[in-house]
């Protein structure tokens, strides 16, 4: 098969390369999917790149990506055959594996391929796997919204887009940051109320828009830049829902009116939800498609050979939707 693959750390156009592998038949409870889309997230940019704590590839040869959509081509013993031509997405395709979803076909543990619903494409399939699951995680998780006040951080991003979109579905009311054209897209997703983050007055803005009443919930993607913020506006035993830090990674927390609020802080990182956690965020996300609830935006889809240029896009940043690969299959 026709696959992306690296051997070494660098750029995109240094050490992506179109390769001809092998992919393995399934065994016991996996199956092969041929992939039409892979989703290229920020975390596949930033490990083909390389990380600090490593001077090569965990992996003699890697694929990358993990997120993408295709259909079940070949099933491995204890996997039913009916699930044979199956629309499926993909989630968790390079974690902790060699062979990710930048190729014609994937072998995968059967549960990590979950069905597609019928009026759901491919495109928006690619995009479940991480903005999908962090973003219905970082909604649901600590219970029912519903008639909450949710505030939603960068609700202009990839996963903060989406969250708004789950937040409204889940009956709670939204306010989000945003900045710039940012804002008048936040509000597009369904917004109650969006406002530009780098205002002075950002924590009155939030409390005057929930009517003066703290917030019961805030779903964070800059923890460390807005923990200050979030420390002042979250209600007595409220819940803060970060899935990133990127701006200030080695945040100082407010200890003292954390503390006396009794806030619950939880750091999201979908690649390591528990099994439990995973289904049932997988059960909400399919609920919320299958209603029509999720519009999931897709930016650019690019051919499995333009691989450099698609991890160039994620790169530059400013996305109004998700970048893709698309296998021509």
């Amino acid at each position: 098969m026709k696959a992306i693959t690296y051997s070494a750390f660098g750029s995109a156009r240094e050490v992506l390369t179109v390769t001809d592998v092998d992919c393995p038949a399934p065994g016991p409870g996996e199956v092969t999917v041929d992939v039409t889309m892979s989703g290229v997230n920020p975390s596949d940019v930033k490990s083909r790149a390389g990380r600090p704590e490593l001077d090569k590839p965990v992996f003699a040869q890697i694929i990358p990506h993990s997120d993408g959509a295709g259909v079940i081509s070949a099933v491995g013993n204890g996997v039913p055959a009916s699930r044979l031509g199956e629309r499926v997405w993909l989630w968790n395709g390079q974690w902790k594996r060699a062979h990710g979803t930048a190729a014609e076909q994937i072998t995968l543990p059967a549960e990590q391929a979950v069905p597609l619903p019928a009026s759901v494409g491919d495109e928006v399939g690619a995009t479940l796997g991480i903005p999908g699951l962090t973003a219905t995680h970082a909604v649901f998780s600590g219970g029912d919204i519903h008639d909450q006040t949710v505030l939603i951080h960068g609700g202009a991003g990839t996963v903060g887009f989406l969250a708004v979109q789950l937040a409204k579905w889940g009956g709670a009311k939204v306010i989000t940051t945003a900045r710039g054209a940012g804002l008048d897209r936040a509000k597009a997703a369904g917004a109650d109320v969006a406002i530009d983050y780098s205002a002075p007055d950002l924590a009155q803005q939030i409390l005057a828009a929930n009517d003066g009443q703290p917030i019961n919930k805030i779903i964070d993607v800059e923890l460390g830049a807005n923990i200050d913020i979030d420390a002042e506006v979250i209600a007595e035993n409220g819940r803060i829902n970060a899935y990133g830090s990127a701006k200030d990674m080695t945040p100082t927390l407010p200890i003292f009116p954390l503390l006396f609020k009794a806030v619950i802080l939880e750091i999201v990182l979908v690649y390591l939800l528990t099994p439990t956690q995973r289904q049932v965020s997988i059960e909400t996300l399919t609920a919320a498609l299958t209603a029509g609830a999720l519009n999931s935006p897709v930016e650019q889809i690019f051919a499995l050979e333009q691989a450099a240029a698609a991890h160039e896009a994620v790169e530059a940043g400013s996305r109004a939707g998700a970048i893709l690969l698309s296998t021509g299959t």
